[in-house]
């Protein structure tokens, strides 16, 4: 089964965005780094998705004081 989309307090750059993200789909951060910037080439919204999963995914700190209730 795959890992929640949080994210994670490790493995950071900016907000964990694309670590999280890494995590979910089994490839390292690196990767999901690499593939955020090369699509950031391509016209699209990229950048808003990538402030809205900022704002609207768990940090994994409240993730798991959030499953304890």
């Amino acid at each position: 089964m795959a890992a929640a989309l949080v994210r994670p307090r490790n493995n950071r750059m900016i907000a964990g965005v694309c670590a999280g993200l890494a995590r979910r789909f089994g490839t390292t951060p690196a990767t999901m780094r690499v593939i955020f910037l090369l699509s950031c080439l391509l016209p699209g919204p990229q950048f808003l998705v990538y402030l809205a999963l900022w704002i609207f995914l768990p940090s994994e700190d409240k993730a798991t004081s959030a499953a304890a209730w």
